[in-house]
């Protein structure tokens, strides 16, 4: 199998077994989840790309797609008999077009490097969601990633306007294009951004930017309790300011970040609620204005950054939230759920109480506009039995969203962390069509097995 694959893919593109950094992917930090490959293959390009999907697929070798590993639910872990199909060697810009405020870029570009060719343009490219310099965009496809920005601009489907990729057994798909609008057929390039690998393999992917923002302004707000926040965000709805990004700090992630916060946090602080405006000058004044007169009401002090240090320094708090977090016992079991915003209160009092009845200490923080929280169940290193303890309350806490009329993941997806709870949300029915698309792009299944079920 070696030699046939060295065959297809080049000599220096295959790599017998799986070495350490293609084993797994973020859950390791969290949940230890490591796999093994007979073979791992790295294309330098497309065509390479598609003739090794074509030898698996005719060979019954299972395919584990690999972005750049930054995942969180177990979506790039290997099985034993399976190949990883790296993209990082596609890593090029086919095209950029400035003018027209588009791109098309292979899969192995990362995040990073896409933000900075579009700002450098003058343009943005609002998908942000997090570990960008690793993230790659044929990952951030694959998982439909969000991050702080979608509440103004969406997660990264609605800036992907086609894609290529390669689908069962061993043919190019091409969807879309530099269009900005088609309507034609069934929407194939939804259908795979969010699949998570299970349908085919993206090597390329267009996506459209807008003009960057000329200037943008955060404003923080600390409250007493989750509840006081929790009624600052409804206001910010009412206000008529349209926040880029609307976050929350609860009180166990905020008590572990409040030294490293670029301000004086006030005592008795228990929950933060940081909403960014972002636009012309003039529109971030006002809405900057109606944001911090919005979070004003009830919070024990508010806090606003317009410079660009201030601005930096904030998103470098931001950013380190979850280190700080996880040093507080030295290990942590993370998730992702989603629940309308007006039940953010009561889910946030759920995931406290879940935690408790499993002996767990608890936090979260996360993207206060879309509902969506980022739980964490805090334990030692090596503690098994409660990072059992931890699983299960996870599986309470994906039931109790949905019983509040939300989703088990916001935007990490289901991978194989969640694997069997789709049936949570999606209901008999549900659950038949999603099997049903399966069979019909991958009869075999043998594209990323045992994920997205």
């Amino acid at each position: 199998m070696i030699a046939q694959l060295r065959r297809i893919a080049g000599d220096d593109a295959v790599i017998e077994g799986a070495p350490a950094p293609y084993a797994s992917d973020a859950t390791q930090e969290t949940l230890g989840l490591r796999g093994s490959a007979r073979a791992t293959v790295r294309p330098p390009d497309a065509e390479r790309v598609r003739r090794v999907v074509a030898w698996c697929y005719d060979h019954d070798v299972p395919i584990v797609p690999r972005g750049g590993g930054t995942g969180f639910a177990g979506g790039a872990v290997p099985s034993e008999d399976a190949v990883v199909l790296s993209l990082e060697r596609l890593d090029r810009f086919r095209e950029l077009e400035p003018a027209a405020w588009r791109a098309h870029v292979e899969a192995g570009v990362s995040t990073a490097t896409v933000t900075r060719r579009a700002r450098e343009s003058g343009l943005l490219f609002p998908p942000n969601p997090g570990a960008a310099e690793q993230s790659q965009i044929g990952g951030n496809v694959a998982t439909n990633a969000g991050g702080p920005r979608a509440f103004k601009y969406g997660v990264t489907r609605r800036w992907v306007t086609g894609l290529e990729a390669v689908v069962a057994p061993g043919e190019v798909l091409r969807t879309g294009g530099a269009v900005r609008k088609d309507v034609t057929g069934y929407d194939l390039t939804g259908l795979l951004c969010g699949s998570e690998g299970t349908l085919g393999v993206v090597t390329s992917v267009w996506l459209r930017f807008v003009p960057l923002p000329e200037r943008s302004a955060q404003v923080a707000g600390f409250y007493e309790s989750a509840a006081d926040g929790c009624a600052a965000i409804a206001a910010v709805f009412a206000s008529g300011g349209q926040p880029a990004a609307l976050e929350y700090v609860d009180a166990g992630a905020l008590a572990a970040t409040a030294a490293a916060f670029p301000a004086a946090v006030p005592a008795g602080a228990r929950f933060l609620v940081l909403a960014e405006a972002d636009g012309r000058d003039a529109e971030v004044a006002s809405d900057a204005a109606e944001l911090g007169e919005a979070l004003a009401a009830g919070a024990l002090l508010t806090h606003v950054a317009t410079t660009r240090g201030d601005l930096d320094a904030l998103a470098r708090w931001r950013e380190g939230v979850s280190g700080a977090v996880t040093g507080l016992l030295g290990a942590k079991v993370s998730d992702d759920v989603a629940v309308p915003v007006e039940r953010l209160a009561e889910m946030l009092e759920r995931a406290d109480a879940i935690g408790a009845r499993h002996g767990l200490r608890t936090c979260s923080w996360g993207h206060a506009g879309d509902g969506n929280l980022h739980v964490s169940f805090l334990l030692p290193p090596g503690d098994l039995p409660l990072r059992a303890a931890a699983m299960r309350a996870s599986h309470e806490l994906h039931a109790a969203a949905v019983e509040l009329g939300g989703a088990i993941s916001g935007e990490h997806g289901i991978g194989s962390v969640k694997r069997g709870e789709l049936g949570l949300q999606l209901g008999d029915v549900g659950l038949r069509l999603h099997a049903a698309v399966k069979q019909a792009l991958d009869p075999k299944g043998l594209f990323n097995p045992g994920k997205k079920q």
